[in-house]
């Protein structure tokens, strides 16, 4: 074959392949449309699998759960082909919450592609964490065991949220070297790199800007008697309510999210909550976000984020070349329960992304 003859033979296998990658993603696409849904027919905190257990470096135990791909909703070879080129999902949820947060992201995935989702440290089922080990590099390292436990040789998207992406971004400081090889995409929603005012977080009802130091020594004071603390927060349910509507949701959202969001928040001991307050004061990942410029990276924001306000993610966006920006119009800090929507298709996109540079790589 002559020289013209192999560069139109490879242009037009080239061609064929950009040509099944589209039919592939209109395919998928239309499934995960078809699904964006489900979880607004579904109890809160129903979604379950079978329990595994993760044992961090430092022994504890993190409790998982995995949901795998449902072969029957891939009708022919050709789709499972297609299939085996979509990342792993891995779900990193915020301070003071649970994987149960996830709730439509989980129902609007699950059976089509592999999540895997899990407690943080001393959060929902996982096992206690001893105070000094409760840091946002220990959450960290936490994440790359998880990833090396539960996910093998296999690429992942990492998606966190609040805390979950400070986990995300103390792992791209970790180890850089993941992001591009084992970490094919990202998605930090509602959070930060650094620059929080503490206050924002636990005590939205004090006055902005009040000094870290002050409002440390308050939870410092709090913790000695948070047996105490949990009580009351038990008998003052209506005003928890409240504060739990107006700081973590931006618009009127149905009750069922303000009380799936306030039971998460309840279920955490106040020493849990207060063994992990000191890290936001120091953190900054600022310096950090290299790796991130490596992969398909998606930054999610509520306009009316109370805890980590939408400048924060546009920073994100400024200081990672190549991210993608969603604002979510009137969408406060739990962005992932209000505006479940336009999250997942942004979820939708980033995996698209993530898929074209595998089919890329493998082509290559």
């Amino acid at each position: 074959m002559s020289a013209r003859g192999r560069i139109l033979g490879i242009a037009a296998g080239a061609a064929g392949i950009a040509a099944a990658g589209v039919a592939a993603r209109v395919v998928r696409r239309g499934r995960q449309i078809r699904h964006r849904d489900d979880g607004d027919h579904l109890p809160f905190g129903s979604l379950r699998a079978d329990p595994i257990t993760v044992v961090a470096d430092d022994g504890v135990p993190l409790y998982a759960e995995v949901d795998e791909v449902d072969e029957s909703l891939t009708s022919t070879a050709r789709d499972r082909r297609r299939d085996e080129l979509t990342p792993t999902v891995v779900f990193v949820h915020g301070y003071a919450l649970d994987l149960d947060c996830w709730h439509f992201q989980r129902a609007g995935y699950r059976g089509q592609v592999r999540t895997i989702f899990f407690d943080q440290r001393s959060h929902g089922r996982s096992g206690r964490s001893p105070d000094d080990h409760a840091t946002i590099e220990q959450l960290g390292s936490d994440l790359e065991r998880v990833l090396d436990d539960l996910t093998g040789d296999e690429p992942v998207v990492l998606v966190g949220h609040s805390m979950g992406g400070m986990t995300v971004m103390s792992l791209a400081e970790r180890r850089p070297d993941l992001f591009g090889t084992k970490v094919v995409g990202a998605a930090l929603i509602a959070t930060t790199a650094g620059g929080l005012d503490p206050g924002r977080i636990l005590f939205p009802l004090l006055p902005a800007g009040i000094g870290p130091g002050i409002v440390t020594r308050v939870v410092s004071t709090l913790s000695r008697g948070s047996g105490m603390v949990d009580r009351v927060r038990a008998v003052g349910r209506d005003v928890a309510r409240v504060v739990v509507d107006t700081y973590a949701f931006g618009s009127a959202v149905p009750a069922s999210y303000v009380d799936f969001t306030y039971d998460m928040l309840d279920k955490t001991p106040f020493s849990v909550v207060a063994d992990f307050f000191p890290a936001f004061a120091s953190l900054d990942h600022w310096t950090h976000l290299e790796p991130f410029e490596r992969v398909p990276t998606s930054i999610i924001c509520g306009t009316k984020d109370k805890i980590t306000g939408v400048h924060h993610s546009r920073k994100l966006h400024e200081s990672i070349a190549g991210s993608e920006l969603l604002q979510c119009r009137d969408a406060g800090h739990m962005v992932v329960l209000e505006s479940h929507r336009e999250v997942n298709a942004e979820l939708d996109d980033l995996l698209e992304r993530a898929v074209e540079r595998l089919a890329q790589e493998q082509v290559q």
